[in-house]
């Protein structure tokens, strides 16, 4: 199987400096066109989806394989290798910031930088570490999502949005999570909630920017600044801005963040 057709990735602009982006959970590769294309004219923008998500190949997702985060690691340095990719600017969002961090950190050589938004390598709090949820909480959110999925995206979507005056964000949000397989959605969800990778942050050696909210109730300013203490070459940058999903709400904010840290690259 075509590793392009499989994850359905797409490749835009005319310049020749990859730039890759990974949706998170329950969306595909078009929450980036607000932001994407500003990158354009000046780099090659890598866009794909998930396997499970958007329009990838559905008949490829392997549950033994996608059960832990690792498995879409693996696919996105498949993707990078098929495509020829050197020194590549991954921006990942929320679950997928992670996934950039793993794979970078098992193919350093791949990547110049790594820009995570809205990430967070634990959910659950633990000690002095805030995650933003205790674990009785997540095992409610996982109960919730494992009996009524439709409820569940429609009920999750505004709380994850956070922007109840713009209520087509969040309807689109709930549209999308709407559209995914309930069993990928199921077990991608407990990848996402349940995985703790805060020991992987100090073996990252790719410098990284960490775009974190204001307002963000999956992934709290704490998380961020535990990031940023934790990862050897880091900037941190709060948005000012609600939600998890500041390439929805607030693309201009986003994408002068990005661009102002590929300065100095």
């Amino acid at each position: 199987m075509s590793v392009l057709k499989r994850n359905n990735v797409s490749v835009q602009g005319s310049g020749t400096s990859p730039m890759m982006f990974a949706h998170g959970f329950g969306c595909d590769q078009n929450m980036w066109r607000l932001v994407a294309p500003s990158f354009e004219e000046t780099h090659k923008v890598i866009l794909f989806d998930h396997v499970g998500a958007g329009r990838s190949d559905l008949n490829a997702y392997d549950t033994e394989k996608y059960k832990e985060l690792d498995g879409y690691a693996i696919d996105i340095l498949e993707i990078i290798g098929t495509l020829d990719l050197k020194d590549v600017v991954f921006i990942g969002h929320s679950v997928s910031a992670i996934m950039g961090i793993l794979a970078a950190t098992k193919s350093p050589e791949l990547f110049k930088a790594l820009i995570l938004v809205a990430p967070s390598p634990s959910y659950i709090n633990d000690d002095d570490y805030i995650g933003g949820f205790s674990s009785i909480e997540i095992d409610e959110l996982l109960t919730s999502l494992d009996m009524n999925h439709m409820g569940w995206s429609m009920t999750m979507a505004p709380l994850i949005m956070a922007n109840p005056d713009r209520a087509e964000l969040s309807e689109e949000l709930a549209d999308s999570f709407c559209r995914t397989d309930p069993a990928i959605a199921r077990q991608f969800a407990r990848a996402t909630f349940l995985t703790d990778s805060r020991s992987n942050l100090e073996t990252c050696p790719t410098q990284s920017l960490i775009l974190q909210c204001s307002n963000d109730i999956i992934a709290p300013i704490e998380v961020g600044q535990f990031m940023h203490k934790k990862m050897i070459d880091s900037q941190l940058v709060i948005l000012e801005a609600d939600g998890h999903c500041p390439h929805l709400s607030a693309p201009i904010a986003t994408t002068a963040a990005i661009k102002d840290f590929l300065e100095f690259l």
